[in-house]
């Protein structure tokens, strides 16, 4: 079994180059999926937050509304922190169980591991391979616009806020240009995933 890293930036394609990934036989434990499911209404992360940042930020389903929560912990680097230190453990302990059960089922699994913010909270260490996705900062810019309805100033600031790409290439043992065709990502996947299979370069 390998388990490997898969990152980038904003609006870079990850989600995109995971599903190739998933195609080709791998394993997927997306991130934002298992943080959504840790604070679905009345589990004891979504107890947390609710108390800590108020009813204001539920919708009428009790759900938590991230576009609400992620206004008021942007540009409050203390309040963010607290929000990932509610979160981030629940994610740990359901991540954990997932990889173990992948290891009782197949045990050569590639393992892909979608962390958007793998470097940023430290997750590098826990992985034994890092695959970074990347694009070119208008591409990204033009893909937030397009996909989140943000403006320009809003998608730049969100890019800002991450690690540069460039610095997350020159960690990862493996990058993947998602700048070109759709084909040509899917090729550099599937080279990867030669690579990672057949235990080379590792």
């Amino acid at each position: 079994m390998i388990n490997v890293g898969l990152t980038g930036g904003i609006a870079t394609g990850k989600s995109l180059v995971a599903n190739f990934f998933k195609e080709l036989g791998a394993y997927i434990i997306d991130y934002d999926v298992v943080s959504h499911e840790v604070i679905l209404p009345q589990k004891s992360a979504w107890k947390r937050i609710v108390d800590r940042f108020g009813e204001d930020i539920l919708n009428d389903d009790l759900t938590i509304n991230r576009e609400k929560l992620g206004k008021i912990v942007f540009d409050d680097s203390k309040k963010r922190k607290k929000l990932e230190e509610i979160i981030h453990p629940e994610i740990f302990i359901e991540v954990g169980g997932r990889i173990n059960k992948i290891k009782k089922i197949d045990s050569n699994a590639v393992i892909i591991q979608d962390i958007p913010l793998l470097f940023e909270v430290n997750l590098d260490r826990t992985v034994d391979k890092i695959i970074v996705v990347f694009t070119s900062k208008d591409r990204q810019i033009e893909r937030l616009i397009k996909r989140d309805d943000f403006d320009k100033d809003h998608a730049t600031k969100r890019i800002a806020s991450q690690m540069p790409l460039d610095e997350k290439i020159k960690l990862a043992d493996f990058s993947i240009s998602n700048d070109g065709p759709i084909e040509e990502t899917k090729r550099q996947v599937k080279e990867i995933f030669k690579l990672l299979k057949a235990g080379e370069n590792l």
